[in-house]
């Protein structure tokens, strides 16, 4: 068992809760765990990406090589294109199509889905609406995670309990609305995948 991320976003998307919701995961299950230190984080607004590999086996390095990324996990969709130097041929790109316009001259939007349709391996879907539908804006990137959670190799429960562990101190309601999230990004994924 092994997969390695690459985690994409923008500073204030909540890039390190996805890190360690995956992170409490793998160690709570006796996982191996490299992380790369997440860079970006001075600046809300400002690129922010990490490398995460997990794996039933050591891992070596904490930093994945060209070509050999099996998801790029994305809550934004040009932060999501930058990477795709590391995404493996059958590797996935998973990622929200709301844009976060922080520079002045940010791509036409349908010019960007249009190249992550060129991916062979994608999935789009517009996770602040669906946190919006739920009523809980703040968990698009939860749902981002939900849905790239079939090409994860890790039950999902523990992803839910790594949500769980996550947010336990925030209160039970906090806990559910992103267990929800996480589930609504999976269904969205699995009703893609069998359509």
């Amino acid at each position: 068992m092994k997969t390695d991320l690459i985690l994409a976003g923008v500073g204030g998307q909540g890039i390190l809760t996805i890190a360690a919701t995956l992170g409490m995961a793998a160690l709570n299950n006796d996982f191996y765990l490299k992380q790369s230190e997440v860079h970006g984080m001075s600046q809300r607004g400002g690129e922010v990406q990490a490398h995460l590999r997990i794996s039933d086996k050591e891992i070596a390095s904490d930093l994945i090589a060209d070509k050999t990324a099996d998801l790029i996990v994305s809550v934004e969709p040009m932060e999501g294109l930058r990477y795709l130097n590391y995404l493996h041929d059958e590797g996935w790109l998973i990622t929200n199509s709301r844009p976060y316009k922080n520079i002045p001259n940010y791509p036409d939007v349908d010019a960007l889905i249009a190249e992550i349709e060129k991916v062979k391996n994608h999935i789009v879907l517009d996770a602040d609406a669906m946190a919006k539908e739920i009523k809980a804006s703040r968990s698009s990137n939860i749902i981002v995670l939900g849905a790239a959670s079939p090409f994860i190799n890790m039950d999902y429960k523990l992803i839910e309990e790594g949500i769980r562990t996550i947010f336990s101190r925030k209160g039970e309601d906090v806990v559910n609305i992103n267990i929800k999230a996480l589930k609504i990004g999976r269904e969205f994924t699995e009703k893609k995948l069998n359509a």
